[in-house]
């Protein structure tokens, strides 16, 4: 397989329907949000998603959450030990960093895709990957209106004489939102880490379908959707124009004051002479 030799950027819309698209743990778990109103998804939680799908397409993925791994290594240090090669590193028979970093990206499509930091308590191995593919926090087209219901408990958790009514916690949602993220492939970086014209499709792929077996009690089936991928690939390694420039190209505009659905926005993408564009449908 050869490694990518085009520049790609990359533009995701997402709909939120009664859904905490990513909670705040600093902030009850409260959607996130920006000082302006506008809702936030962090790129690591898009990332995390990415993975997963990845994960659920068969590939070989470094960095998997407990509720998700495929394994049965229990830590990063565990899974990159398991690894014959990687191995001889952290025992310390060799300390060529290029030659781990090159082991570690042909073992796993994350750390080429998205670079890692190898750096376990106990040995004296720190290596770090850059990666090609990079990802913005995804933000809402308007500002969002957040939900909170006071949940309560509908049994008893320990035995007693009466039935508790105590006050669990709180929930919180977001009744509807446009969310857009950007993202693009760099080619010097592509080349350092073996990313592949192969491994690019595996990651379109992946957005397509973000948040297929993604259901949670925050996030219940149906309520989060891709609703637009937006692929450009350009016809050099350097691209015809900024990645800036390109992720402009999409327009937003509301057809109402108050959108309710994704039918009261107007979604246009302009075109730039000589430049490949797909507007992909998500799964």
């Amino acid at each position: 397989m050869s490694t990518l030799d085009h520049k790609i950027d990359f533009s995701v819309l997402i709909s939120v329907n009664h859904a905490n698209p990513n909670g705040d743990p600093l902030n009850g778990n409260r959607p996130r949000q920006n000082f302006d109103g506008y809702g936030e998804i962090s790129d690591v939680a898009i990332k995390r998603k990415i993975r997963n799908r990845l994960l659920d397409m068969g590939e070989a993925i470094f960095v998997q959450s407990n509720d998700k791994k495929v394994d049965q290594y229990k830590s990063l240090k565990d899974r990159a030990d398991a690894n014959e090669e990687l191995s001889q590193y952290s025992k310390g028979k060799t300390k060529d960093n290029d030659k781990f970093a090159e082991i570690a990206c042909q073992s796993w499509l994350d750390v080429r895709a998205f670079g890692q930091v190898f750096a376990f308590k106990g040995i004296d191995v720190s290596v770090g990957v850059r990666g090609p593919v990079s990802i913005h926090p995804a933000t809402s087209v308007d500002p969002i209106d957040i939900v909170s219901t006071q949940i309560t408990k509908s049994v008893n958790s320990v035995t007693g004489d009466k039935k508790s009514s105590d006050t669990m916690g709180m929930k919180h949602r977001v009744d509807f939102g446009l969310y857009l993220f950007k993202g693009s492939i760099n080619t010097q970086l592509a080349e350092k880490t073996g990313f592949t014209n192969e491994d690019a499709k595996k990651i379109k792929q992946a957005l397509i379908t973000l948040f297929e077996n993604d259901a949670s009690s925050a996030r219940p089936d149906g309520s989060m959707e891709v609703y637009k991928v937006v692929w450009w690939e350009h016809n050099s390694k350097l691209g015809q124009y900024s990645s800036a420039k390109v992720h402009r190209a999409v327009e937003i505009d509301r057809k109402i004051a108050t959108p309710k659905s994704l039918e009261d926005y107007q979604i246009k993408v302009n075109e730039l002479d000589g430049l490949k564009v797909e507007v992909l449908d998500g799964q």
